[in-house]
């Protein structure tokens, strides 16, 4: 029963954040940002948000500091748009899985055509 309610409240806290993130939060560093997840303790304390950044890694680490810094402010916002006991602590991670998925179709790619020299 646990895990129903933090899946709602994770996937509830991913929809949130993707509109504070696009319409409240105001800092140039943000490039083009996607939350991709956010997976959420069943304490309900802790959230890790992932997120895929568009960009070089200078970017995303300049998006990563950006979001670290205006932290307080994002929760602030979450708590006002969701009612909980306790607004979870966000932690933010990068998602690689996007880049992992299109290199492997590269290499699958190349395979494919021939190449076998990877």
């Amino acid at each position: 029963m646990a895990k129903v309610r933090t899946g709602r409240v994770g996937e509830q806290i991913k929809k949130e954040l993707s509109l504070i993130i696009q319409t409240e939060f105001k800092d140039p560093r943000i490039g083009f940002l996607t939350i991709t997840g956010v997976e959420v303790t069943n304490d309900l304390s802790q959230a890790k948000v992932y997120l895929s950044v568009l960009g070089s890694e200078e970017q995303k680490e300049e998006t990563l500091k950006a979001l670290a810094r205006g932290t307080g402010f994002i929760r602030s916002e979450l708590g006002k748009r969701i009612r909980l006991r306790v607004v979870p602590k966000l932690l933010w991670k990068f998602d690689t899985s996007i880049e992992y998925g299109s290199r492997i179709e590269g290499l699958l790619g190349q395979l494919n055509d021939g190449k076998t020299d990877l």
